[in-house]
């Protein structure tokens, strides 16, 4: 049985078990995915992905067995954590007490990659102030035979809206089949007037186009139309975190976009699907993408 590798991230050690594991299995056009290079990703996307996580009651979505078998939330931090990753009080599903893991520096980044968390899931609120969103987030969930084109379209009506009222809005894709759109605040809210104004946005252009767009959570409306999922604005919900990978049948990402490319994707010009590899060269050429979210200071428009 491996004893594991000892590794110095940021001046802390930790012991990387397991690392041929592989946790997306390969088919006829691509290698099979290990555990190092999950680990590897993770090291290399801390740098851009720390402040968006940082201050933040992380949930895990772990993965011991690999993408492609079933995984498990994990909100309370694991006892056997190492004494340098921080935990802070959370709202577990809805008014609880659970102690989440904070991941806020590269080797807490790297220690959950151990741990198979493939996904980590991210609240809007800072653990400090769980009661202030720190932005709204509508998050536009595809029902086949729709996809991420349709998803596009979508966002650049949401978009319309937005500026309508003086608002700008940051889009990543979910690493699914979906897109999600930031809108960031940083100034005082609550999370029941972020839901309620991403439900009357979501609302707005069902009425405009009710063959494509629904806020109705019944799957059996879904068909053909892009559900704006207005309820992730709630205290105890989460979102995939940005440059955070999904457990799908490849090593997605969910990844910031331009709204260019957005554009070409509504188009069908581009299909925005990213796997680790690609992010870390936009990354590489682009920067953050996502940084003005954790900074940009709007409010909400007064309802009435």
């Amino acid at each position: 049985m491996s004893t594991g590798t000892s590794v110095t991230v940021g001046g802390r050690e930790l012991t990387l078990t397991n690392l041929d594991k592989v946790l997306y299995p390969g088919d006829g056009e691509h290698e099979p995915f290990t555990k190092a290079q999950v680990i590897d990703y993770y090291a290399r996307i801390a740098p851009v992905m720390l402040p968006h996580l940082a201050g933040r009651c992380i949930t895990f979505l772990r993965f011991p067995d690999g993408a492609h078998q079933p995984g498990f939330f994990e909100k309370r931090c694991p006892k056997h954590r190492p004494a340098w990753v921080g935990t802070a009080v959370g709202p577990g599903d809805r008014n609880g007490t659970v102690d989440y893991c904070r991941l806020d520096e590269p080797a807490a980044l790297v220690w959950a990659a151990n741990l198979a968390a493939l996904e980590l899931h991210v609240p809007m609120a800072l653990s400090a102030d769980l009661d202030t969103p720190r932005a709204v987030v509508f998050d536009l969930d595809p029902g086949a035979p729709a996809a991420i084109r349709e998803c596009c379209q979508v966002a650049l009506l949401v978009h319309e809206v937005l500026a309508s009222v003086g608002l700008e809005a940051w889009a990543k894709t979910s690493g699914s089949k979906g897109l999600q759109l930031y809108v960031p605040l940083n100034t005082p809210c609550t999370h029941d007037v972020a839901g309620d104004f991403a439900l009357a946005v979501g609302q707005l252009l069902e009425r405009q186009h009710p063959d494509r767009v629904t806020t109705t959570m019944a799957k059996a409306v879904r068909p053909g139309r892009i559900f704006v999922d207005w309820s992730q604005n709630v205290r105890h919900k989460t979102t995939i975190g940005v440059y955070s990978m999904r457990a799908r049948v490849r090593p997605w990402v969910s990844t910031p976009v331009t709204w260019d490319e957005v554009q070409q994707c509504a188009d069908g010009e581009l299909d925005l699907r990213f796997e680790t590899a690609d992010t870390l060269r936009r990354v590489a050429e682009l920067g953050d993408l996502f940084a003005p979210v954790l900074t940009v200071e709007q409010q909400l428009p007064r309802s009435g």
